[in-house]
């Protein structure tokens, strides 16, 4: 089992330590992982694909194409890039002008994209392909007695009919919360579950409102499943969650606080990676409940 690892510009440049907890978990579960010498940007589809659709594919195409030459598909934890380019690899697929064009541009760096190679996500290979009891297995902490609110984010759930895997009700998902479970924690269901954390494109025009949605979904967590730690599969929620409560805390507009992990960096410290270097960077403390964890030894 081989993937091409896809960082793309947010774990790179402000959450390295994601990459450490991927690299640290998947050899370890026997998932090879191979580096893609020169992969860019995916691009983000929040704002290339608004001025230039076959500049946007032709970006994505040309990641894809470094895995299409190994025969390998890519894997990535940041649910913009899985959006943004297995959407182009769709938007491909689907009009044959635009592939056409994507490949002419393609053709000047002695490349092409045959639409073989797609973008799979870390939480989706985890659940199908290493599989939930191997992960059990894994383990050398449980999370026993722990309460987690998960937070898979808006573009691991849609638009689910062009991606690879997708949930068998996006309005209900349960990926991430048996993941997370099969860990040993508890991750119940909480009406906000599936709110869109507010990153990306309104925190950049609307910062105001993008924390508003950071406050309502904290306060729906905290009241209905008093969770202990929130868990997200998505880069882009991870610094959004972890910054923006912080932020509201010293304004005066929370008075709690609950930490942040991404899933692959829980599934290293429960397998026994050191916790500084899969998780040390964050904004709201993550001490005490990793604390928690390493007590709870198998």
């Amino acid at each position: 089992m081989k993937y091409g690892l896809f960082l793309g510009c947010n774990i790179s440049f402000n959450r390295p330590d994601v990459e450490v907890a991927m690299r640290c978990i998947f050899p370890a579960l026997g998932v090879e992982l191979d580096d893609l010498a020169g992969q860019s940007c995916c691009p983000t589809w929040g704002t290339m694909p608004s001025i230039d659709v076959v500049g946007w594919c032709a970006v994505a195409a040309r990641n894809l194409a470094l895995g299409e030459e190994k025969g390998i598909d890519l894997m990535t934890a940041c649910n913009s890039c899985y959006g943004s380019l297995n959407e182009a690899r769709h938007k491909m697929l689907t009009n044959p002008e635009i592939h056409r064009k994507v490949n002419e541009i393609l053709a000047t760096i002695g490349k092409k994209y045959e639409g073989k190679a797609k973008c799979r996500h870390v939480a989706w290979v985890l659940y199908k392909d290493v599989g939930l009891e191997k992960i059990k297995e894994s383990i050398k902490y449980t999370l026993d007695g722990i309460t987690i609110a998960v937070q898979p984010g808006c573009h691991f759930l849609w638009p689910s009919e062009i991606y690879p895997d997708k949930e068998e009700d996006p309005f209900n998902p349960v990926v991430l919360r048996e993941l997370c479970e099969a860990l040993g924690a508890e991750a119940p269901y909480y009406s906000k579950l599936i709110d869109c954390c507010g990153m990306g494109a309104l925190r950049s025009t609307d910062p105001e409102k993008s924390f508003i949605l950071v406050k309502e979904k904290m306060e729906c967590i905290k009241e209905e499943i008093d969770a202990d730690l929130i868990v997200t599969s998505c880069s882009s929620c991870l610094i959004q969650l972890d910054d923006a409560q912080e932020r509201l805390r010293k304004e005066g507009k929370l008075n709690f606080s609950i930490p942040v992990l991404h899933y692959v960096q829980l599934l290293a410290i429960c397998m026994g990676f050191d916790p500084e270097k899969v998780a040390g960077i964050c904004v709201t403390p993550r001490d005490e409940i990793i604390k928690r964890i390493l007590e709870n030894k198998r």
